[in-house]
C-alpha cells in the first residue's frame, strides 16, 4: 500500500475567481472589463465591420480603477472578456495616522487600519478636510485582490 504524505497548503482561500467572462459584444461604456491584466473601466467603445468573412471587432478604450492609466484592446465581438468583480463600499474616516494610513469604520462599527492615504490631489484634499474638522466618509473600491480610497465626501448623516 503506498504511504500517504502529510501534505501543508500556505494558502486556503476559497478559490472563487476575481473575474467573471462576458461576451465583448455585451459590454457597455462605463462598465468594467480587464485590459491587459488590469481592471479598467470603459471610457470609449467602438465596433467596426471587418471583411466579407471577417468577426466584427470592438475597440475598447479603459483607465485602470487604481492608477487612472489608460488601456485599449481590441477584440472580436463574438469572443469573451473577462470582466472583474468590483465592490464600492464607503467607510467613515476616523482618523489618519503619523506614518499615512487612515483608520476607517464601517457601518457595522468594524475599524480597519490598513489603506494608506491616496497619492495627488484626493490625498492632500482629504488631510485638509480632516485637519479642518470635516465628518468624511472615504468610497473604497475593491477589484482582483487590490483596494483603494477613489473618492471622498461630507458626511451629512450627522446633521439629522
Amino acid at each position: 500500500m503506498a504511504e500517504i504524505e502529510d501534505t501543508h497548503f500556505e494558502t486556503g482561500d476559497s478559490g472563487a475567481s476575481v473575474t467573471y467572462p462576458m461576451q465583448c459584444s455585451a459590454l457597455r461604456k462605463n462598465g468594467f472589463v480587464m485590459l491587459k491584466s488590469r481592471p479598467c473601466k470603459i471610457v470609449e467603445m467602438s465596433t467596426s465591420k471587418t471583411g466579407k468573412h471577417g468577426h466584427a471587432k470592438v475597440h475598447l478604450v479603459g483607465l485602470d480603477i487604481f492608477s487612472g492609466k489608460k488601456y485599449e484592446d481590441i477584440c472580436p465581438s463574438t469572443h469573451n472578456m473577462d470582466v472583474p468583480f468590483v465592490k464600492r463600499e464607503d467607510y467613515q474616516l476616523t482618523d489618519i495616522s503619523d506614518d499615512g494610513y487612515l483608520c476607517l469604520m464601517a457601518d457595522n462599527g468594524e475599524l480597519r487600519e490598513d489603506l494608506k492615504v491616496p497619492e495627488g490631489d484626493l490625498g492632500s484634499q482629504l488631510r485638509s478636510e480632516f485637519e479642518g474638522g470635516k465628518e468624511l466618509l472615504c468610497t473604497v473600491l475593491r477589484s482582483c485582490g487590490e483596494e483603494c480610497v477613489i473618492a471622498i465626501k461630507t458626511n451629512t448623516a450627522l446633521d439629522k
